[in-house]
């Protein structure tokens, strides 16, 4: 099953739409997107595994791989790197974002396969489903739900499913 996320923050979840936020730079089509431009990328993206903060929160209930993380996890987003694209523990000696954040935004955190396999230089990196901030402003690339809705979507997914990226 796919989910759909379209380009003007609707999201299609279980047979209704809620709200989502998507790349301050809008939506690129996948061959175009680059570290760094802030776009979320048109395509379907496979849902990998989900992680999560287990302070703030218990395991979400999915079919899912799911893992907890500690503050010792990060995500390479340095395209010279060997880990790029990749999970890394902290500190680490390239760019990377730290998956353990203050706000809330990765307290759950759907792992998407995008420039996964192996990943592209520079193509993209950390292109999650994740928490959405209040007001849903754009995200740097992700797709963003409220967490009540990424829950919801968790319950029903399955291994396989994906998160669709449309155009309006």
């Amino acid at each position: 099953m796919n989910f759909t996320a379209w380009s003007d923050g609707r999201f299609v979840l279980n047979a209704r739409t809620v709200r989502c936020a998507l790349g301050k730079g809008g939506v690129i089509e996948a061959a175009d997107k680059r570290e760094g431009d802030g776009a979320t990328p048109l395509g379907v993206w496979p849902m990998l595994r989900v992680v999560y903060r287990p302070d703030r929160g218990e395991a979400p209930g999915t079919a899912l791989p799911v893992a907890a993380i500690a503050p010792s996890d990060g995500w390479c987003d340095d395209p010279e790197d060997g880990a790029y694209n990749q999970p890394v523990t902290l500190p680490y000696q390239a760019s990377c974002e730290t998956m353990w954040r203050e706000d809330e935004l990765y307290d759950v955190v759907v792992i998407l396969a995008h420039n996964d396999d192996p990943p592209a230089r520079g193509m993209g990196s950390a292109i999650f489903l994740h928490c959405a901030k209040p007001g849903y402003p754009p995200t740097e690339g992700c797709v963003a739900l409220a967490r009540a809705d990424l829950l919801e979507l968790l319950e029903a997914a399955r291994p396989g499913d994906a998160i669709e990226v449309r155009r309006a």
